[in-house]
């Protein structure tokens, strides 16, 4: 059993002075079932999702083209902050992934903090997912009488069934929702180049470089449009940090992690930057608003109902895969979190086929809460469980962070060893990732309106509830 000595950290795994185990007791008793090609796929689906297909709607109507450079700058912390997870994954592969490295870092608390807050994440995503999959069923006439909560309740019942039955199934289900969700990319920014280069009309509007000058330039409403739109943007990029908790089910994770991890870049690029850049060349960005796909938008313009409602199935799939991925991870990190006595007993629960359906049923009943928000406020409801988990999304990739950078100063101390595959230049990496990552959420309540504000807000009820969690869970022990 591998352990840290005293002089190297100040809590144990309880709480109290002592050693760190870093074998995670979490990490028992699962398959090693997911191949690289899982592992690939998980990846590129983890950087598209709901943010893009959804979101992207909504954004450009308050951005414009200036979007393209969100996504940019968003884009290049995004691949420092899972760069820097990639390192600690090969120091250490682990099921409980940054929540074990917090863990090892700094303690139980950090990792209980690390835990709960990705729990948030991932539930309030859940939420949003479910709300994308209710208004894209609404985008089909048949279902537009349907309650918007209603069909929100089926599509969690629905994920919840297929994330039950084995980590395999689910690899597979994400590989394929991920080549659908590619190929669906490709085939958009395939058709957008040729009616570019053929100049074809769309809603008789001739495409082009003049689409961005003609209606108000890369910043029709500012610059300060493009920053607020920040938020959203990094929640877009929620999900890459998802490839470090499938690495302690694969068997190859030195070799499949860094691989997966580095076409990250050239995916971000490609799909977003260029998806976006792409969308205001061929039609105006005021042509795009929230709560419909923007992709849907060109392709019903283009006088093809039947291919905007192919596109809009793709994001339906794409909403599905983003639910079916956030029960996953945080299954995981629940079953770390308990077996360290940071999470109800329940949530560590295995099953046979060595799934932690404990930690899987309480997030889902954590994101029914999305289905009575979807009664509750059905047209604000996206936006406010978005700005909820976005608190999650930074805090996350901020302890992430905070880990590599603990890493590396212990390295160079001596008393641990860097992987080849690496994040250079720490800590100042780190510290202006940082940096951008808190600038991100003052934005969101200097900047966001009420529901900015009140999510900001939201921060001092979250740290009180973490905290008597907390000193509650210890009185328990």
């Amino acid at each position: 059993m591998r352990t840290v000595s005293k002089d190297l950290t100040k809590t144990g795994t309880k709480g109290v002075p002592g050693e760190i185990d870093l074998d995670d007791a979490g990490d028992a008793g699962y398959a090693k079932s997911l191949a690289p090609r899982h592992i690939s796929m998980i990846a590129i689906g983890g950087a598209i999702g709901t943010g893009l297909f959804l979101g992207a709607g909504g954004r450009l109507a308050i951005a414009g083209p200036s979007l393209a450079i969100s996504y940019a700058i968003a884009g290049v912390f995004a691949f420092l902050v899972v760069r820097a997870l990639g390192e600690l994954v090969l120091h250490r592969p682990s099921s409980g992934s940054f929540v074990s490295y917090a863990r090892e870092f700094l303690g139980e608390k950090g990792a209980y903090v690390a835990g709960w807050m990705y729990v948030l994440n991932w539930a309030t995503t859940g939420m949003a997912d479910i709300t994308a999959v209710a208004l894209y069923v609404h985008y089909w006439g048949a279902f537009t009488s349907v309650p918007q909560w209603l069909l929100a309740l089926i599509a969690l019942a629905v994920v919840v069934s297929v994330n039950l039955i084995s980590v395999r199934l689910f690899g597979e289900m994400e590989f394929w929702f991920a080549i659908i969700k590619v190929a669906a990319i490709v085939v958009f920014l395939i058709v957008g180049i040729v009616l570019l280069a053929t100049q074809h009309k769309i809603a008789g509007q001739t495409p082009g470089l003049h689409m961005i000058s003609d209606n108000g330039g890369w910043f029709p409403h500012g610059v300060a449009q493009m920053v607020i739109v920040l938020q959203g943007v990094v929640f877009a990029y929620a999900a890459i940090e998802m490839v470090g908790i499938t690495a302690g089910e694969t068997a190859e994770p030195a070799k499949v992690v860094p691989k997966a991890i580095n076409s990250i870049t050239w995916r971000i690029a490609l799909f977003y930057v260029g998806s976006v850049v792409l969308l205001v060349m061929l039609l105006p960005w005021s042509a795009y608003h929230a709560g419909e796909s923007p992709f849907v938008t060109v392709f019903s313009k283009m006088g093809v109902p039947a291919i905007g409602g192919i596109m809009n199935a793709v994001v339906l799939t794409a909403a599905m895969s983003s639910l079916n991925s956030g029960l996953y991870s945080t299954g995981r990190i629940l079953r770390s979190l308990a077996a360290a006595g940071s999470a109800p007993k329940f949530t560590g629960k295995m099953s046979a086929r060595a799934v932690p359906y404990g930690g899987i049923f309480f997030t889902a009943g954590f994101a029914l809460i999305g289905v009575a928000l979807n009664a509750w406020l059905p047209g604000e409801a996206f936006d406010i469980v978005v700005n909820i988990a976005s608190l999650g999304v930074i805090s996350t990739w901020i302890m992430i962070m905070v880990c590599h950078a603990l890493f590396v100063r212990r390295a160079r101390a001596g008393h641990a060893e860097r992987p080849s595959y690496r994040l250079g230049g720490s800590p100042w990496v780190e510290i202006v990732t940082i940096a951008f990552l808190v600038f991100v959420v003052v934005e969101m309540g200097v900047q966001g309106g009420d529901v900015g504000r009140w999510t900001v807000a939201l921060i001092i009820p979250i740290a009180g509830a973490l905290t008597a969690g907390w000193y509650a869970i210890r009185r328990r022990d």
